[in-house]
Order: structure tokens, then sequence, then C-alpha cells
């Protein structure tokens, strides 16, 4: 999602008949600059869908290992076209997470890339990741309205509608947990990241503390895809690539954490007694901190000890059905 907006008094609004801050940084321009960054997507996403659809055609896949009903690519296509697009949105993700990371940073002497650069770049993704998570919610939908051919058309579309984006509507297997998870995650994505176009009406101060609940939409995004994702269903070497993954994320968080770019943002020493007013923040800060290494540990520690809540593949694929909607 866009990164921290510079302290340069951009949060204010421009008076009437003036022009822009030149840091106004307009939704319709950055649709345009997204076109390519969208387009790059979309070709991950074919090349993620034709491999899901080859494994489950030749019975490789893991999801027929966990539903053994979703033998037939060519019936389920809108099932692997929703797990692409998740995919595809998990990976833009946590790339526009790690560039936000950088940018909130403290800035290098000599930097690779310009900083404007890579603002552009955060606004892009962050706007792709959003429509890829969107999409992964639709697709996901179309399927079940696909396969409830028992229901009326009215009936099949507000199943649909309502098991993927109904909070605590889905109520069978794993879903229970796993859907409301990714539901959160969308539902914070789409407002923090388009809070960074109107940054200039709520305050820039205000658009930054909101702003830093965006890696809470990353943690729910790998969340559900642990618990749902049927390419990481067992505990194998998918699982644990898409743990180590996450260690660049919390290493570069841990970072940004001990030395922040702005002053105010500093541990230091703990307050004295004349300063009680600062003792929660400072304890705040300082507990984030702890947090930040605590995670960065376990990141390490969970994959190399194979306990990283991956289940044992079974000797007899499970009795499932589609409507038992036991996993994604």
């Amino acid at each position: 999602m866009p990164s921290e907006a510079r302290p340069d008094g951009a949060g204010a609004p421009a008076p009437a008949g003036r022009t822009p801050p030149p840091d106004r940084v307009a939704l319709r321009g950055d649709l345009r600059a997204a076109l390519p960054d969208a387009a790059a997507a979309v070709l991950v996403t074919a090349a993620v869908f034709g491999f899901l659809y080859v494994r489950m055609d030749s019975g490789a896949s893991d999801t027929v290992a966990v539903m053994p009903f979703m033998d037939d690519p060519g019936t389920y296509w809108m099932y692997l076209l929703s797990q692409a697009f998740g995919w595809s949105g998990l990976l833009w993700a946590w790339g526009t997470v790690m560039l936000g990371l950088l940018l909130s940073g403290r800035r290098p002497a000599r930097p690779p890339v310009r900083r404007e650069t890579l603002e552009r770049w955060h606004r892009t993704t962050s706007l792709t990741t959003m429509a890829l998570m969107a999409a992964h919610a639709l697709m996901f939908a179309a399927e079940l309205v696909r396969y409830e051919t028992s229901l009326a058309w009215a009936e099949r579309l507000w199943a649909g509608f309502a098991d993927s984006f109904v909070p605590g509507w889905y109520d069978s297997g794993t879903g229970q947990i796993a859907i409301p998870i990714g539901q959160g995650a969308l539902y914070l994505a789409i407002p923090l990241g388009l809070l960074f176009y109107v940054r200039h009406r709520i305050g820039a101060n205000t658009w930054r503390r909101l702003h830093r609940f965006v890696i809470v939409v990353y943690v729910l995004s790998v969340w559900h895809t642990l618990l749902y994702g049927t390419n990481v269903w067992y505990g194998e070497w998918p699982r644990t690539v898409l743990w180590l993954l996450q260690l660049p994320v919390a290493a570069l968080l841990l970072y940004r954490l001990l030395r922040p770019a702005r002053r105010a943002q500093r541990l230091g020493p703990p307050p004295g007694t004349g300063a009680r007013a600062l003792a929660p923040t400072w304890a705040t800060r300082a507990l984030g901190r702890v947090v930040a290494a605590a995670v960065l540990v376990g990141l390490v520690v969970v994959p190399a000890s194979g306990h990283d809540g991956g289940r044992d593949r079974p000797p007899v694929p499970p009795a499932t059905t589609p409507h038992d909607h036991a996993t994604e």
C-alpha cells in the first residue's frame, strides 16, 4: 500500500482556486500508471493457472489430494482461476509491503533507484494487489454459484455471494476460520490503500497512523493462505517456502522499527519521572520492537523444526464432495 508521506504539510487541503501541492497524487493518474503492472500480474496469473490446470489434469495436484472430487479441471476451472489470482495477489502483496518498508525507513546516501520511482512502484503494485484480491474472491464466489445446481438462480447467487463476502456465513470445515480471515484482509486493504488519495483531506498524520495497519492486511493474507491454500495444505516444501518468504518482510520491519526515519519515532532512553506522559508511548514502541524480533526468530524456528502447521498426507484420499466446503 502507499508509503508514508513526507512531513511537509501535505495533509492540509489547498485553498480554493490555488494549484494543488506538487506531491498531490491523483488516483486516475496512478490507475493509468498501473496498467503495465496489472498486465504483468495478468500474465503471472495466467501462468499459475496453467500450472495448476496441468497438475490437476495429471492427478498430481495437492488440491485433488485434499478434495478428490476435483479431478476435472475443465469443470473446476473457475476454482483454479481463483487460486491463481490468490497466489499472484499474495506475490504482489509481498512486493508492495517490501517497497513500503523500504520507503518508510531511513534513506540510503546513494539509493540505486530514485525515491520517486520507488513511490510510484509502491502505489501501482498496491492498486494491482487490491484488484487481484478482489478477483480471487469473485472467482471463488463464481465457482460456488456454478455448482449449487439444486438451487434456483437467485438462491445460487445469494449463496455464492454470502459464502464469499459475508463474514461468518461460510459454515463448514476450515473455511469457518480461514474465509473470514481472508475477508478481513480484503475489507481492510481497499480502504487503507485508497486513503492515500484523500490524505490531504484527513490530514497526513491521521493517514500515516492508519496506514501502519497495512501490515495487518499482509499478515491476514498469509494466514488465510496457510490455513486454506490446498497447494500448501500438507507439511511439504511449498509450505516451507511460504514461511521462509516472510523472513525478509520481518527483517525489514524490524530494521524499520530499530532505525526509523522520523526522529519522533526513535526509541531513545526510557522517560524519567518528569516525563510520565511519554512512558506509555515509549513502552508501546519498545514492545513493538520486541514482538518484531520474536516474529523474526519464530520464522526461522518454525520451518526448521518441521512443525509449521502442515497436515500429514493421508494414505487414502478423503471422501469429500463439493458441498462439504472443506477447503479452498
